[in-house]
């Protein structure tokens, strides 16, 4: 398997950063891979998926007009880059947004201030509630399965990924007293509790995955592969009947005392 980022590709991408932030004036707290190339079944010719989080200069904050709260460059064949202000980011945590949760621990790190980054994912780790991480990978499990098969039977590899993936994250969390679940597909597979047949099953497939094309059409896989799929989904169903909501509301005076002690550190 080829490594996900080269070093020559990592340069390239590091470059770029700086050019946005210089671009932007924006301090870049955290800048992440955070598509199959740091989930570990990346094709020869996938993309890079760069995200980041930043802040902006206190005198930003104190001008008048509406204001964006993202940074997004045009995507090309090779890289798709964007990022989150650090205000729209702890926002989200309060709500128990997944993505986030997903960058604050991808393996593939291009920039990163180490205190701010660690100050964000603790206080992203209190926030995140396991209902609404269940919904996130359920809809998006849901979403791709169901055009992941062709009318012959065969399979769209990339789709299939994007829904054993999200259904492994679900398995992971029922195994795992409702915590969140790593990003990258070995972790996932350690911590689901698989079967032998069910782990080789999901290596055979990896393997088919990193060799083909990123749009590439196959033959269907271990029917195992559509089990694991199923059995997370139906028992993630059941699961949020009852799973009760945890009001997150008390910690927006953390969040905003977080999103100051950064800003003015960093401005």
């Amino acid at each position: 398997m080829t490594e996900p980022v080269s070093k020559s590709m990592h340069a390239t991408i590091c470059r770029r950063l700086d050019e946005i932030a210089a671009e932007e004036n924006i301090t870049i707290l955290l800048a992440i891979e955070s598509g199959s190339r740091a989930w570990g079944f990346h094709s020869p010719d996938s993309d890079y998926d760069v995200r980041f989080i930043y802040t902006r200069p206190i005198d930003w904050f104190l001008t008048l007009g509406k204001k964006r709260d993202v940074v997004e460059r045009p995507i090309d064949d090779l890289l798709d880059i964007s990022g989150w202000q650090l205000d729209k980011a702890l926002g989200l945590a309060i709500k128990g947004n997944a993505v986030l949760a997903e960058w604050l621990q991808s393996p593939i790190i291009y920039r990163a201030i180490p205190e701010a980054h660690q100050a964000v994912l603790d206080f992203c780790w209190g926030a995140m509630q396991p209902r609404p991480v269940m919904w996130h990978y359920l809809s998006l499990a849901q979403q791709h399965q169901s055009r992941a098969q062709t009318e012959d039977g065969r399979v769209r590899l990339k789709r299939l990924f994007y829904t054993l993936r999200p259904a492994l994250s679900l398995r992971w969390m029922h195994k795992n007293d409702f915590d969140i679940p790593p990003m990258d597909m070995d972790s996932l597979c350690a911590g689901a509790a698989l079967a032998e047949g069910e782990a080789e099953a999901i290596a055979k497939l990896i393997a088919l995955k990193i060799a083909r094309a990123e749009k590439a059409v196959g033959a269907a896989p271990d029917a195992l592969i559509f089990s694991i799929i199923d059995r997370a989904l139906d028992q993630t169903r059941e699961t949020l009947k009852s799973l009760p909501d945890q009001p997150n509301g008390s910690l927006s005076a953390a969040a905003d005392r977080l999103h100051i002690a950064l800003t003015k550190q960093l401005s």
